[in-house]
C-alpha cells in the first residue's frame, strides 16, 4: 500500500496568459510541485479568491483546514499600499489585488493555525507584511537587483532553515528586485546576502514549523540535496505536525 502523502495547499498564481490556453490560468511552477512530490507531499493548487481584494479569515482558516501544510510560492509584487506605501514604484510589476488579499490571510491564518508554512520569495514578503513589516519595493536598479542570480548564503547554525536545509551554508537560486525592509511582529532574520538583504525569515516560538527564504530553492532542489531539504522539512512536519 501507498504510504499517505500529507496533503499541501500551493496558492495558485494569476496569470494573464499561459501557452497552449486559450485563456488566463491559474498555475504553480512545475519545478515547485516537483519538489513537493519528491518530499513524500501531494501538492494541491487552491484557488486565491479574495473579492475586492479582502479575503473572509473565516473562509480562508475552514479551507485550510483540509491541509497538512502550506507552502506560499513565489509570484508578483505586493502592491505597496498593503505596507502603507502610497505609490508605487515603477519597477512594481504583476499585482493583483485579489491575490495579495488571498496570500496575506493564507499567511495569518496559516500561522495562527500552527499549520506548517514554507514561504518562497513573493511568500516570505508576504509573511512579513501579515505580521506588519514592510517592503523595499525596488532594491535600487539592475546592478543591485538579485535576478537571474546564484549566490551563497550562510544561514545561522541551529536555525529552522540550517536544519531543513542540513548545511549552514547553501547555494541560493534568487529572482526578485524587493526585499524585506522592516521586520514584522515576532520576525528574525537567520540569514543574510553579502549586501545585507535578508535571505531566511523564522517566528521564533511560532506554533508550527514555520520556514521563509527569500530565494527559489525549486530551481536546484532536483539536484542539490539542501535546497530539496526545504520541501523536506515542510512535508515531514506536515505528516507528524
Amino acid at each position: 500500500m501507498t504510504a499517505h502523502r500529507p496533503l499541501i495547499a500551493i496558492p495558485a498564481r494569476f496569470s494573464a496568459t499561459a501557452s497552449a490556453l486559450r485563456y488566463a490560468a491559474e498555475v504553480n511552477a512545475r519545478a515547485l510541485i516537483e519538489a513537493v512530490w519528491r518530499a513524500g507531499g501531494e501538492p494541491a493548487t487552491i484557488h486565491p479568491y479574495a473579492p475586492s481584494g479582502t479575503a473572509d479569515p473565516a473562509e480562508v482558516a475552514a479551507r485550510l483546514n483540509r491541509f497538512d501544510g502550506v507552502l506560499l510560492p513565489g509570484g508578483g509584487d505586493l502592491a505597496p499600499n498593503r505596507y502603507g506605501h502610497d505609490e508605487a514604484h515603477r519597477s512594481v510589476y504583476d499585482v493583483d489585488d485579489q491575490q495579495d488579499g488571498f496570500d496575506l490571510e493564507v499567511a495569518r491564518r496559516a500561522l495562527a493555525a500552527g499549520l506548517p508554512l514554507l514561504a518562497i520569495c513573493r511568500g516570505l514578503q508576504v509573511v512579513n507584511v501579515a505580521l506588519g513589516g514592510t517592503l523595499h519595493q525596488d532594491m535600487g536598479g539592475p546592478d543591485r537587483e538579485h535576478r537571474h542570480l546564484v549566490h551563497p548564503v550562510s544561514v545561522r547554525p541551529g536555525s529552522t532553515a540550517a536544519e531543513a536545509l542540513g548545511a549552514e551554508r547553501v547555494e541560493a537560486s534568487c529572482y526578485h528586485h524587493q526585499r524585506v525592509d522592516r521586520l514584522g511582529a515576532g520576525v528574525e532574520v537567520t540569514a543574510r546576502a553579502a549586501d545585507g538583504t535578508p535571505e531566511t525569515l523564522e517566528v521564533p516560538g511560532a506554533a508550527g514549523w514555520f520556514a521563509a527564504v527569500q530565494w527559489h530553492p525549486e530551481d536546484t532542489a532536483h539536484r542539490d540535496p539542501a535546497n530539496q531539504g526545504l520541501f523536506d522539512a515542510l512535508v515531514r512536519a506536515a505528516r507528524h505536525g
